[in-house]
């Protein structure tokens, strides 16, 4: 029969093996799953700008291939840092975090933004990154527009735990492919949005119906967090659309 000061001790001593044994094998896993974790955000982006078949094994030499600027803007649309070399996961505009960015912008403090520029065939395609939340956690995803700045090419959504059937739907493509060649901005150049709608697009008149696509049915709250997730993301890239023009 052990004694309780034994079992005590071994306890302890096993509490202390398990420990170090779990630490060093997070240590060691982690460079893999920071990279997974960037492969997987390279894919996202590159198939908002259209590239959908991109595997894990290339992506990062076709994400470096084909975007040819990243940049780092502020709240008033100023360029701050410009990458166009080698190695672009390693920059401040990819690895910028971005949850802490809008929350400064929601305490009306000093931010900074991601912009990922891709050159297809000669013609330029912005992506931004899209961070919000949803029913159940939080939603993320990205937009590609055109150099006109209003013309929506793609985009791509997911998230952390929305209802399967409903409000997770927005990662599918009847979902995301009516964003295509939506505009954001209205005919005088301002900021509209495109809006995610209940009761139909076609409910709407002509004119208002290229700044909206339909709600998911039964997916309202998530629906909802979609669209305030592109409001308040896009609306902090307009001072940099300006001053392009």
């Amino acid at each position: 029969m052990y004694s309780n000061a034994y079992i005590f001790r071994y306890a302890a001593i096993m509490v202390v093996v398990v420990a170090a044994v779990l630490s060093s094998a997070a240590t060691f896993l982690k460079p893999m799953q920071q990279r997974n974790q960037a492969i997987d955000k390279m894919q996202s982006i590159l198939a908002a700008a259209g590239m959908q078949d991109v595997s894990v094994e290339n992506a990062i030499e076709v994400f470096n291939g084909h975007i040819t600027n990243m940049i780092v803007i502020d709240q008033d649309g100023n360029v701050l840092a410009d990458y166009s070399g080698d190695e672009k996961q390693n920059s401040e505009a990819f690895n910028l975090n971005l949850k802490t960015e809008l929350f400064n912008k929601s305490q009306k403090r000093p931010f900074r933004l991601p912009l990922y520029v891709i050159d297809k065939q000669g013609e330029k395609t912005y992506i931004i990154p899209l961070l919000g939340a949803g029913l159940w956690g939080p939603v993320w995803g990205n937009m590609a527009i055109k150099s006109d700045f209003s013309t929506v090419t793609g985009v791509t959504f997911d998230h952390k735990a929305e209802t399967p059937g409903l409000g997770a739907e927005i990662n599918t493509n009847m979902f995301q492919d009516q964003f295509k060649d939506k505009q954001l901005l209205g005919p005088d150049g301002n900021f509209v949005s495109v809006q995610v709608v209940k009761g139909g697009v076609s409910n709407f008149p002509a004119n208002q119906q290229k700044h909206k696509v339909d709600a998911i049915s039964g997916g309202t709250i998530t629906s909802n967090g979609v669209n305030d997730m592109i409001e308040n993301v896009i609306e902090s890239y307009v001072p940099f659309f300006k001053k392009q023009g």
